[in-house]
């Protein structure tokens, strides 16, 4: 019986507001028979770094940050 335990970036989504929405999976398995998943969540807002983000998150940011988008969304941040 051998238990074995991965964690996958299963979910990136693209808020309105040019966020990314990042959720990761912990997934459980016993002899290769998924028995738990828990999900954990964390946003990635423009401008932030993300060398540390996984390489999907990266592109999705490197695709849809352009210094107008940084800009449009640090200005609205200072709105509030």
């Amino acid at each position: 019986m051998a238990l074995q335990e991965k964690t996958i970036i299963d979910k990136v989504e693209l808020t309105e507001v040019n966020t990314i929405q990042v959720r990761t999976a912990t997934i459980i398995e016993r002899d290769g028979t998924e028995i738990s998943r828990s999900y954990h969540r964390h946003v990635v807002s423009p401008g932030d770094d993300i060398t540390n983000e996984d390489a999907k998150v990266q592109a999705v940011a490197n695709a849809i940050w352009t210094d107008e988008v940084i800009a449009a969304y640090q200005a609205s941040q200072t709105r509030i």
